[in-house]
């Protein structure tokens, strides 16, 4: 049976970066050794950093003036790395998740934050549109999309100041504007590689403006000055993160990618819309996950929410629980997700919507 993979993340890569993974974990670059084991100092795995950073710059059109680093630690790390680097007096931030908070319970430890607005108050299910951002702070940041929750903005924000921005979630699938960031970062396990590293694309001049001293891991500058190799950097994420790259690249770049993904949410969104059993939990349609669609059962049909998630997983249906903090059902749709296990996922539900 064919599986379809809708896990949150870590989630679905595409075969063009698995296959290329596995041969070079048996044989990398025609060395007779495994990517397991090679030297990260090797010519050959140099050419591998320096072409996922040229692909990463090049896919994003990211100006000059800008890094773009592959580090360890995760988003998580970059919730206290972001403020310690950037937060001189006082910056901005937007609550709309989880990892929203966590970023801001983070920037608290290194100056004033003003949470300008959040969406707590109905457990998150809405993206805050009514806020200032006040002109005085070192930057804004925002979560671009919340996979708990299944919210997304789509739109670099006009807020009058720089911005800095956690794109774990939906990094490729829309172009964004970098010349307006001082700092965009994410865990990679998402739309880019396996667990293991963290991308962070950040404004060269935007450094060197705090009068903390940092720690030489957790400066930024650091690892702009050594290119991602201060130290034994995540070798096997970073090669396949190069592979997913190229295979962007193959498919057309960011622009195809978003339509594609783009024509995955709608299908989805409009069988959940139109069905009598289901509903989905985001009920503004422009706060609505392109990434993460989460939806319930109808209240008249709650106790068929685990018939149904038995019934999609005997069917190849995988990951689709929602989370605990929501409930109910949650559909990833990464980039290397299919069209073709989105219509299935659909079947799926129509099907057992008619037997009930």
């Amino acid at each position: 049976m064919k599986k379809h993979n809708f896990y949150a993340g870590p989630s679905i890569l595409s075969q063009y970066a698995i296959r290329n993974t596995a041969d070079a974990v048996i044989n990398f670059a025609d060395m007779g050794l495994s990517l397991l084991e090679i030297s990260h100092r090797s010519k050959q795995f140099q050419a591998v950093v320096d072409e996922a950073t040229a692909l990463f710059k090049e896919l994003l059109d990211i100006p000059e003036g800008y890094s773009v680093l592959f580090l360890g630690g995760g988003a998580s790390l970059q919730f206290a790395m972001v403020p310690m680097n950037l937060l001189a007096k006082k910056a901005a931030y937007l609550d709309t998740g989880v990892w929203a908070n966590k970023a801001i319970k983070e920037a608290k430890l290194f100056g004033d934050v003003d949470v300008v607005a959040s969406s707590k108050d109905k457990n998150y299910n809405y993206i805050p549109r009514d806020y200032t951002v006040p002109a005085d702070v070192d930057y804004f940041h925002y979560t671009s999309n919340n996979t708990i929750y299944g919210t997304e903005i789509r739109k670099d924000p006009e807020v009058g100041v720089r911005l800095v921005a956690d794109m774990s979630s939906d990094i490729f699938t829309r172009p964004v504007d970098v010349s307006k960031y001082d700092l965009i970062y994410g865990g990679a396990q998402k739309n880019i590689a396996p667990s293991g590293v963290t991308f962070v694309i950040v404004r060269d001049d935007a450094l060197g403006h705090v009068d903390r001293v940092l720690p030489t891991m957790l400066n930024y500058k650091t690892h702009i000055d050594k290119g991602s190799m201060f130290n034994t950097p995540p070798v096997l994420p970073i090669f396949t993160a190069l592979q997913t790259l190229r295979y962007y690249k193959e498919l057309g770049g960011v622009k195809a990618l978003e339509k594609l993904d783009l024509e995955k949410a709608e299908t989805l969104y409009n069988a959940i819309d139109s069905s009598k059993m289901f509903q989905a939990t985001i009920p503004n349609h422009e706060d609505r996950s392109i990434m993460n669609v989460c939806f319930v059962m109808k209240p008249e049909y709650a106790e068929l929410e685990k018939p149904f998630f038995d019934f999609a997983t005997e069917n190849g249906m995988v990951g689709i629980k929602g989370h605990r903090s929501v409930g109910g059902f949650r559909a990833s749709l990464y980039n290397a997700l299919p069209l073709e296990s989105v219509k299935a996922l659909v079947a799926c539900m129509k099907e057992f919507e008619a037997k009930h």
